[in-house]
């Protein structure tokens, strides 16, 4: 019999890609997800094969009325995005909270064994070590900072989760993504805001950078993503967590300008001051996620080629 898979988030960009994985490893996958973010048309090639159910992850009601029992959760239900965090503080930490004490009673309710949650890795904020392991001290810094809304109510989700799994559940697996990127991702996203304001640039040669350009980030391609998930949901172990992410670091001044290059642009850059509680560096370890057998493959240079194609 076919384990059945409920899936928080599902029409998302790195929820799509999860349930698209899902689906072709034969699993029997319900989408829960209110499209606010996400788009059904990402799950187009594969609609005929899942039940697709719309709603809120704060509307128990909606949520509860999804029949049958769950082998497996795994929820990304979220409001993702820089450009929110600042402007949808409560409605992010409302999510967080609400969300997740809705589909942890839901999964004690129908039953489920396994879950999975997906964290951030802006519950590190900036970390004390580079590259940065899952032992890393989790923070927030400025409680008046609306920024940090949605690393808060990842850590909070974690604390709640590890502690809810203990008693309710055989198997509690936490993963950290960092920084993905891909095509049909959404704009408020470092890399397609890039390619979108260079298409539309012309012949103007002035390109605002939002900080200084010197902020380091690693970048994973969502193919990649799904191969390091792929190894965390079969050989994850109970209570863990693990980073998903490449070492491969970039300054984002050098990351425009390997844009504008692949896009044929010769730019000059205007620099801007630093968001508010923005980190200055964001690496992974990926030491665990290797140990399980993760290896990257798409470099950013040719991730960033495949979106244009």
């Amino acid at each position: 019999m076919k384990k059945k898979v409920l899936v928080t988030g599902g029409s998302g960009f790195i929820g799509s890609a999860i349930t698209k994985y899902l689906v072709k490893c034969g699993y029997k996958v319900t989408v829960y997800d209110n499209n606010s973010r996400g788009k059904i048309t990402r799950l187009k090639e594969i609609i005929h094969k899942i039940n697709f159910k719309k709603g809120d992850i704060r509307d128990y009601k909606k949520l509860k009325s999804i029949s049958g029992n769950f082998d497996i959760v795994i929820h990304l239900a979220y409001v993702n995005g820089t450009k929110f965090f600042y402007k949808k503080p409560f409605e992010i930490l409302d999510i967080a909270v609400n969300g997740l004490l809705n589909i942890l009673k839901f999964s004690k309710e129908k039953k489920v064994k396994n879950f999975f949650l997906a964290s951030s890795s802006e519950v590190y904020q900036n970390p004390l070590k580079i590259p940065t392991d899952e032992e890393e001290m989790l923070k927030i810094p400025d409680i008046h900072n609306p920024r940090y809304s949605y690393g808060g109510g990842k850590i909070i989700s974690e604390l709640y989760g590890i502690h809810f799994s203990k008693k309710f559940l055989k198997k509690f697996i936490i993963f950290r993504p960092h920084n993905v990127y891909g095509a049909d991702m959404g704009n408020e996203h470092v890399i397609p805001e890039f390619i979108n304001r260079f298409k539309k640039l012309g012949n103007k040669k002035k390109f605002l950078i939002y900080g200084t350009g010197q902020e380091i980030r690693s970048f994973i391609h969502i193919d990649d993503f799904v191969s390091g998930f792929d190894k965390v949901f079969k050989k994850g172990k109970n209570q863990e967590i693990y980073n998903i992410g490449t070492n491969e670091k970039i300054k984002i001044s050098r990351l425009a300008k390997l844009t504008a290059k692949i896009l044929g642009k010769n730019i000059k850059f205007k620099k801007t001051k630093v968001l508010k509680g923005s980190p200055s560096v964001r690496c992974p370890n990926i030491n665990k996620i290797k140990k399980l057998g993760f290896k990257q493959k798409i470099r950013l240079k040719d991730g960033i080629k495949k979106i244009l194609k």
